[in-house]
């Protein structure tokens, strides 16, 4: 079972989704981004969003990261909501995507991916 968190964006999230909605459709569903856990069990064990503008992501997953390991749910996979990366393409979201996911992975030990859902 692959314990998973979601980062939705903060300043978009209800505008192109509304309570993330399209999110545990795809998860259901193991579609888009989720597509790749056909063999296993999603246990989605956080949802949050990004920690807002400009550039607080990095201590919220942090924070969120302690909080989960200390009720014995650690995040092993962390996913950019699709909002979050619509934001990175299109809305000036300062987060660099590449930046993020080394860090995040190198310091925290979480794999990253961008997306969710395709729709």
């Amino acid at each position: 079972m692959s314990k998973i968190a979601i980062l939705y964006c903060k300043r978009i999230k209800d505008q192109s989704c509304v309570a993330c909605a399209k999110c545990y459709k795809a998860i259901a569903e193991n579609n888009g981004e989720f597509a790749r856990y056909t063999e296993e069990d999603i246990d989605l064990v956080a949802m949050t969003d990004c920690g807002d503008c400009p550039g607080l992501t990095v201590p919220k997953v942090k924070h969120l990261n302690e909080t989960t390991k200390n009720l014995g749910r650690p995040i092993e996979v962390l996913h950019l909501g699709t909002c979050m990366k619509s934001a990175m393409e299109m809305a000036g979201c300062p987060i660099d995507f590449d930046d993020l996911k080394i860090t995040l992975q190198k310091n925290m030990g979480i794999k990253v991916v961008l997306g969710t859902h395709a729709y």
